[in-house]
């Protein structure tokens, strides 16, 4: 028979019961309970002969939210030790330590995703942080800012285009006169300056120009 905790009604059940002097037969016999079961209730949420209803509640509470199944690296102490020492010694990213794993321990594979979460979990820091603290997310390549998913698509420094290449003229698109530019840009990897390309489809001309910032109006 599967056993079911104590509801906050019955708990104050037990209370009042207790108050009024009756046994623990009694008392599981009107909460159709076993008697052990009211034994060990009142003798785990009881101080000093005092039982509370309500510290029982939370006791319970607390208890259940720490239940449940642990995450991988608080499971493996080894490969938590290898994924902190490559992450914060080594300074790798959550995705090359994924990689470099799959090749060397076959047996302890772990997800990128799984080492982010840990992070941010705040698995890998010393001590507990306070409230806005961010510990060694600061440790983070992109410096512990948003995450996307796969599925996030890039609009900034982007530059909406009101035309298509369909709309292209016959001649520029067969080469046959000059005149005809078309244009592109370079960027850097902070993404600040750039260089605007032009090139004349026909004679195969280059004009190269650097700008300071990648925006519509200065392209």
């Amino acid at each position: 028979m599967s056993y079911h905790h104590f509801t906050i009604d019955e708990r104050e059940s037990i209370l009042i019961y207790r108050t009024k002097g009756m046994t623990f037969s009694q008392i599981a016999r009107l909460l159709h309970r076993h008697p052990s079961s009211i034994s060990r209730e009142l003798k785990r949420h009881s101080k000093q002969g005092n039982y509370s209803p309500s510290r029982a509640q939370k006791a319970y509470h607390l208890a259940k939210s720490h239940c449940g199944r642990k995450r991988k690296l608080e499971i493996d102490t080894e490969l938590s030790q290898t994924v902190k020492h490559l992450f914060l010694e080594c300074q790798w990213s959550p995705e090359e330590i994924e990689g470099r794993l799959r090749l060397e321990r076959e047996r302890h594979v772990i997800s990128y995703q799984t080492i982010y979460r840990a992070i941010y979990h705040g698995h890998f820091d010393d001590t507990p942080l306070s409230h806005g603290a961010r510990g060694v997310v600061r440790k983070l390549r992109h410096h512990g800012k948003t995450r996307h998913t796969k599925s996030h698509v890039e609009k900034r420094g982007k530059i909406p285009i009101s035309h298509t290449i369909h709309e292209r003229p016959t001649a520029a698109n067969e080469r046959s006169r000059i005149g005809d530019w078309e244009a592109d840009t370079v960027a850097g990897k902070t993404g600040k300056a750039c260089l605007v390309t032009l090139t004349d489809r026909h004679s195969r001309f280059l004009k190269i120009q650097k700008v300071a910032v990648k925006k519509s109006k200065l392209v």
